[in-house]
């Protein structure tokens, strides 16, 4: 294996974004390309372009090759290869150098959600991106050179897994994001936690089951409690709650209230009758709520953060924080709705703009930690529901702007 003084001498000057004159060059990785599956709705955009800003943005790109690890019924990819000319591969190291031998590509779009995959003891779905990682690294180093990569969502159900692909894109020095669409999409206020503020709390409410929608509210809840005074400084413990203690943390939890007022989608009554409600009321949450999660994170600076599931309460994402100054954050992380789910364009948009600059928007550890975050509430889960010192957590960066 190169190190990273070898890689990077025979990787000089190696351009990460197109010439004006010639559309970057994507290779996009997937493991299943159907309607609505990320891989079609993250892909297309490159495609065919898509809304942002109040315009049509068509990309400079030409993807180039397609690999699908899984083609069940209804499977896009040989129709989009078709349409738009450009060949799906059998293998990740084809696709990546267009059947020929070293790397043919300005950047690579890996997108491994949705499919049948196992999962394991935790309920975490095996999704195989550090697999179809390992495989893209293999490509860069057998090349001497690397490119942009993005992986999306998770960077894998495993903390050492997603350490290993944050360590070789430094060894290598080719700029990586990863994540979810909930960071960037449009908020109901458009706000932030002023950057350099001192949070006393903070609390996420969310919607759906695990291992997909708790990663999508964690991501969430962290792009909020970043930003605080010191930066990010990781994670001390967590512990997941269930049943009559998870209702005993939401019945205690004073910013939940907040978080609430700002949904959109608050079901029982207002489905049936159209009145508003207060879903703080006694028994309305229990009324609506079959399998209530409370995630407690405390941070290695203090910070304690709450992220609730309130599947069967609420269809969005809502968000709260107290801050020290006794002023109150609150906002709602906006889900457009099918088919076209534009607020997977505010997503695009950064993933082009680090593919083109060769600079992520936001640093590859937010992932990192929220992965590591969300792995150990399942593993507190699986052992009863304990408490977890998690010192493997320790991850500290900065944002450089607000």
């Amino acid at each position: 294996m190169l190190s990273r003084r070898e890689f990077l001498a025979t990787s000089a000057l190696i351009p990460f974004a197109a010439s004006a004159a010639r559309p970057l060059r994507v290779a996009i990785v997937t493991t299943v390309h159907r309607y609505l599956s990320h891989g079609q709705h993250i892909g297309d955009r490159f495609l065919v372009g898509y809304p942002i800003d109040g315009a049509w943005h068509k990309p400079n790109v030409q993807v180039v090759s397609l690999f699908v690890d899984q083609k069940p019924e209804g499977d896009l990819s040989a129709e989009r290869a078709r349409e738009f000319g450009f060949n799906v591969y059998p293998t990740i190291a084809e696709a990546l150098c267009c059947g020929g031998k070293t790397l043919a590509c300005d950047a690579v779009l890996v997108v491994a959600e949705h499919g049948d995959y196992p999962s394991n003891d935790k309920g975490q779905k095996l999704y195989p991106r550090f697999e179809f990682f390992e495989q893209v690294r293999a490509v860069f180093e057998r090349s001497g050179r690397a490119v942009p990569v993005y992986s999306d969502k998770h960077l894998s159900y495993s903390f050492e897994k997603a350490s290993k692909m944050v360590a070789t894109s430094r060894r290598l020095g080719f700029p990586m994001m990863a994540g979810s669409s909930l960071p960037v999409t449009w908020r109901l206020p458009s706000v932030e936690v002023p950057l350099g503020a001192k949070i006393d709390e903070a609390v996420m409410v969310g919607m759906g089951g695990s291992d997909a929608m708790d990663f999508h509210a964690l991501e969430g809840l962290q792009c909020m409690v970043e930003r605080r005074a010191g930066g990010e400084t990781g994670v001390r413990s967590v512990q997941l709650l269930d049943g009559d203690e998870a209702w005993k943390a939401i019945a205690s939890n004073k910013l939940l209230s907040a978080a609430l007022s700002r949904s959109d989608t608050p079901l029982g009554l207002t489905v049936l009758d159209g009145r508003t409600q207060d879903l703080t009321a006694p028994g309305v949450l229990q009324s609506l709520v079959k399998h209530p999660g409370v995630y407690q994170i405390e941070y290695r600076d203090g910070l304690r953060a709450t992220l609730m599931m309130l599947d069967g309460a609420v269809k969005d994402f809502t968000f709260a924080a107290r801050l020290s100054d006794s002023s109150m954050v609150s906002t709602q992380f906006l889900l457009t709705p099918e088919p076209n789910v534009t607020y997977s364009a505010c997503l695009v948009s950064k993933i082009e703009g680090m593919f083109m600059t060769g600079s992520a928007p936001y640093p590859v550890e937010r992932t990192l930690l929220t992965s590591g975050i969300l792995e150990s509430c399942l593993e507190s889960r699986k052992q009863g529901n304990r408490q977890l010192q998690t010192p493997h957590l320790k991850i500290e960066y900065q944002l450089l702007k607000s």
